[in-house]
């Protein structure tokens, strides 16, 4: 990755195969922002594996798509998630499974996510486990984390990605094949990067918190084994305003509460205090089990949840998700 490598649009809204691993991560609530209904993730990744890189051929395994979704149904305390895989030759053009280079279009067979030439984001998910169909439209510039996008994941500066966020996206989606539409809002963010983990850490604990005000909030840890922060960061910009970047010492993440999942035995804070340079906050799921075990297919297990903001005194201030991973065993990239 480059620090002063000048980001270019709408290319760098597509892939990037040249580089190791990379993702565009959707995610959002239904409904009202006083009792929201339902939450969602939607996340396409693409990883270089390194081999057939001179073979030729549709077939050569030269780059792995592969997505997760998940849906949250806080009416009725249930969370379902499903998973695509395909290998990929490089072909921007191929029919299965691509990523474009040009923009964000990236496709496994029924589960897609575009983006238009108005910037609205568009996203199918068909599945027998669950359906979505989502359009997500931009009500905000877009914002570059960390160092005009260039943004530090470790201790070492080639421990970093590029980093982009969508915020503050204004959402309609319906979920299985003759659901009604609902708004609400969503986020997304889409990196990409040859080295994200510090060997020394385990995982990373991260929340992208869409404020009622029309902020937007983004904190995250690196996790030693031990627990202890490695590396942390993130920013905050109010609606209307410019991007302030946090550096590692001001953003603490305090555990405050555990659930434990009966599936994989990973014990996860579902609760949390944040400090960081926008104020101090309280986190809180809106559910607990909220974890995507992968063991089955792409063989990853992490936490993915719809969560809320709260001040002191307990009012919810925002909503978005919270991801933790590492606490499975150590999660590798």
């Amino acid at each position: 990755m480059q620090r002063n490598r000048a980001l270019v649009f709408p290319r760098d809204h597509g892939a990037h195969p040249e580089t190791r691993i990379e993702w565009w991560y959707l995610t959002g609530w239904l409904g009202r922002f006083e009792a929201p209904r339902a939450g969602f993730q939607v996340t396409f990744f693409r990883i270089r594996t390194g081999l057939a890189e001179e073979l030729p051929g549709r077939f050569a395994p030269r780059q792995l798509l592969f997505a997760h979704a998940a849906l949250t149904d806080l009416g009725a305390g249930r969370h379902r998630h499903a998973e695509r895989l395909a290998r990929w030759n490089g072909d921007a053009d191929a029919v299965l499974a691509r990523a474009s280079l040009r923009d964000t279009d990236i496709r496994i067979g029924g589960w897609t996510l575009a983006r238009d030439g108005d910037g609205v984001y568009r996203a199918r998910i068909d599945d027998d486990a669950l359906a979505l169909s989502i359009s997500a439209a931009p009500t905000q510039p877009l914002l570059l984390q960390g160092d005009a996008g260039f943004s530090r994941k470790g201790p070492e500066e080639r421990q970093a990605s590029h980093y982009l966020t969508e915020p503050q996206l204004a959402l309609r989606a319906r979920s299985g094949p003759d659901g009604p539409e609902t708004e609400g809002r969503a986020w997304l963010d889409h990196e990409w990067s040859d080295e994200l983990l510090h060997p020394d850490a385990q995982g990373w604990d991260w929340i992208g918190i869409n404020l009622a005000d029309g902020s937007a909030l983004t904190a995250f840890q690196l996790r030693r084994a031990d627990g202890s922060a490695l590396w942390a960061g993130g920013s905050w910009r109010p609606a209307g305003g410019t991007a302030h970047s946090f550096e590692p010492g001001e953003v603490r993440f305090e555990p405050l509460a555990y659930w434990t999942s009966p599936a994989t035995g990973g014990r996860y804070p579902v609760r949390w205090r944040v400090q960081t340079p926008a104020g101090r906050f309280a986190l809180r799921s809106l559910l607990d089990a909220q974890e995507m075990d992968g063991r089955a297919g792409t063989g990853t297990v992490y936490w993915e949840g719809l969560s809320e903001l709260l001040d002191h005194s307990g009012r919810r201030l925002g909503l978005g998700y919270l991801e933790m991973t590492g606490y499975v065993g150590r999660l590798a990239v």
